[in-house]
């Protein structure tokens, strides 16, 4: 313990004469802000009609419940196994 604490007040000295033995850097004048430049005007996305959008969105919506219907099957499968021990 002793050891410890002797490491660590060496430790605050040699920190402390450090930094009283070296100058510190002058401050350096801020610089002024810049102007904010003004964006570019985004491209309007293209518009779908909604005939198009039909079939996409069922398209989607089958393989998302085909996704879901094999995670549950593979799940039952692994269900059905018996315990490997």
């Amino acid at each position: 313990m002793n050891k410890i604490l002797a490491a660590l007040v060496a430790g605050l000295f040699a920190a402390t004469t450090f930094a009283a033995s070296h100058a510190a850097a002058p401050a350096v004048p801020a610089k002024p802000a810049t102007p904010a430049v003004a964006a570019a005007p985004a491209a309007p996305a293209a518009e779908m009609k909604k005939e198009e959008a039909k079939p996409m969105a069922k398209a989607a919506k089958k393989a998302k419940k085909a996704k879901k219907a094999s995670k549950k099957a593979a799940a039952k499968a692994m269900a059905d196994k018996p315990a490997a021990k």
